[in-house]
C-alpha cells in the first residue's frame, strides 16, 4: 500500500531504538530509506526540521515470523468463511497496526480432521495473499511460512501444490501426534484433543492410535523429503517442539536453521549452541509462562538461548513483549526489540530490514511508552510510507 513516496523525511526529537543503544535525535530518509541518523536536537527553525515525535521511542519495524493469527479472520465463527481478500485486509490492518512491517503468514499443510481448513482453503489463501500483495492491498509485507504436519500421508502432496508460490519464505516441520514433541506428555495431549474435540474417552483412544500410527509411518520420510525440498527452493526451514537431544540432532542433519518453540531447555540450549536460532513465543512472556505448561521464555533468555519471539496468536503480543521484558528488567530495550526485529529479519535473510542504520529500509514504529501498561503504537511506516 502506498501514498506517495516522499522525497525526504526526517523524524526528529525521538527516542531511537538502534542495535546496541537509545539515542535521542533523528533519523532522515530519503526515497524510504535511512540515510542519517542524528544523535541530538535539530535547531529550530531549521528548514528540514521534520516531524517531531516529541520524545516518543522510534524502534524498527517488527518482523513477525509465525502467526497464525489470519485463521481466524478466515474462520470468525464455526462452519462461517468470510470472504478471503477480506479476512487478509482484516488481518493485515491488526499486523499493521500493532506495529509489525513484515509478517509471514502461516499457512498448514498435511491432512487433519480435527481442521476447519480443507486443502483447497489453503491453496486459495495462499493466492488470495499473492493477489492482495500484487494489487498493493496491504500495509505490510506480506510473506509465506508452510506448517508441515509430517505425520500426515499427503503433507508432500499438499506442499507441492503451493511450494511455487514466490512468497514462500519458511516452512516449519511439525508433528503433533500424541507422544511427540509439543505433547511428549500423553496427559497433555489428552487434555488439549479430547476436550477440543469433544471426544468419548473410546472415540480419542482410536484417534491417537491412528495419529501415533500416521507419525509411525509418515514422520522420518517426510521431513527428509520437504526439508531437501525447501533447502533446492531456498526457503528457510524451522524444526517444531523439539524436546530432546535426539530431536535437535536431526534438524543438525536436515540443515534446519530455526528451532520453533523448543519445549524442554535441554533442546533449547543444544539448538543455540549448534547455531539453530531459537524462536518462543511472546505471548508465554506477556503471560509469565506456556499455556501448555511447556518452559517459560523469559527463563531462555535469562540463559542466553533465546533468539527470536513470534506473536503466534496475538499480533500486539509481539511489541508488549519486548517493551515489557525492558520494563521487567529482563533485557535492556534494545536488546528487546532485537528479539522482535533484528534476529527474525537475519533468520530469514532479509538483511534490508529489521534495524535502524543507514541503508536499511524506512519500516519505523513511532511508539509511546506507558511504564507498567502496554505501549502504544502511535505512528508506523514501511519504506517511509504512513500505513498505520
Amino acid at each position: 500500500m502506498s501514498h506517495g513516496q516522499p522525497e525526504e523525511q526526517i523524524f526528529r526529537n525521538a527516542r531511537i531504538v538502534l542495535r546496541d543503544e537509545v539515542v535521542t535525535g533523528s533519523v532522515r530518509l530519503r526515497r524510504g530509506w535511512i540515510e542519517e541518523i542524528c544523535p541530538g536536537p535539530i535547531a529550530t527553525g531549521h528548514h528540514r526540521a521534520g516531524e517531531d515525535l516529541e520524545g516518543d521511542f522510534l524502534i524498527p519495524g517488527l518482523v513477525e515470523l509465525h502467526t497464525d493469527h489470519i485463521e481466524g479472520h478466515f474462520l470468525p465463527r464455526p462452519r462461517v468463511r468470510w470472504n478471503m481478500t477480506a479476512a487478509v485486509q482484516a488481518h493485515d490492518n491488526q499486523i499493521a497496526a500493532s506495529g509489525i512491517t513484515t509478517v509471514f503468514d502461516a499457512l498448514r499443510v498435511g491432512e487433519d480432521e480435527n481442521a476447519d481448513f480443507a486443502p483447497a482453503d489453503v491453496g486459495d489463501l495462499a493466492q488470495t495473499i499473492s493477489d492482495c500483495v500484487a494489487e498493493g492491498r496491504l500495509r505490510a509485507d506480506h510473506f509465506l511460512h508452510i506448517r508441515c504436519e509430517v505425520s500426515s500421508p499427503d503433507v508432500v502432496d499438499g506442499f507441492e501444490r503451493i511450494g511455487d508460490n514466490p512468497l514462500i519464505r519458511l516452512a516449519s516441520l511439525m508433528d503433533h501426534a500424541p507422544g511427540q514433541r509439543q505433547f511428549v506428555d500423553p496427559t497433555a495431549y489428552k487434555t488439549y484433543y479430547q476436550r477440543k474435540m469433544k471426544l468419548s474417552d473410546a472415540e480419542f483412544a482410536e484417534f491417537s492410535r491412528r495419529r501415533l500410527a500416521e507419525s509411525e509411518e509418515n514422520a522420518d520420510r517426510n521431513r527428509i523429503v520437504l526439508a531437501a525440498r525447501c533447502h533446492a527452493a531456498g526457503i528457510s526451514v524451522a524444526s517444531h517442539d523439539d524436546a530432546t537431544a535426539d530431536h535437535v540432532a536431526e534438524a543438525v542433519r536436515l540443515g534446519i536453521s530455526l528451532a520453533e518453540f523448543p519445549t524442554t531447555v535441554e533442546a533449547a540450549r543444544l539448538s543455540h549452541a549448534a547455531g539453530l536460532k531459537v524462536l518462543m513465543g511472546a505471548p508465554n512472556i506477556v503471560r509469565g509462562g506456556s499455556h501448555s505448561g511447556n518452559i517459560g521464555a523469559a527463563g531462555l533468555l535469562s540463559a542466553g538461548v533465546l533468539d527470536i519471539l513470534s506473536s503466534d496468536y496475538v499480533p500486539f503480543g509481539l511489541l508488549q513483549a519486548a517493551f515489557q521484558l525492558a520494563d521487567e528488567g529482563l533485557a535492556d530495550l534494545p536488546r528487546a526489540i532485537r528479539l522482535v526485529s533484528t534476529n527474525p529479519a537475519e533468520a530469514t535473510r532479509l538483511a534490508d530490514r529489521g534495524e535502524i542504520a543507514t541503508g536499511r529500509r524506512g519500516d519505523l514504529v513511532r511508539v509511546a511508552a506507558v511504564p507498567a501498561k502496554p505501549p502504544i503504537v502511535r505512528c508506523v511506516w514501511r519504506a517511509g510510507n504512513r500505513v498505520a
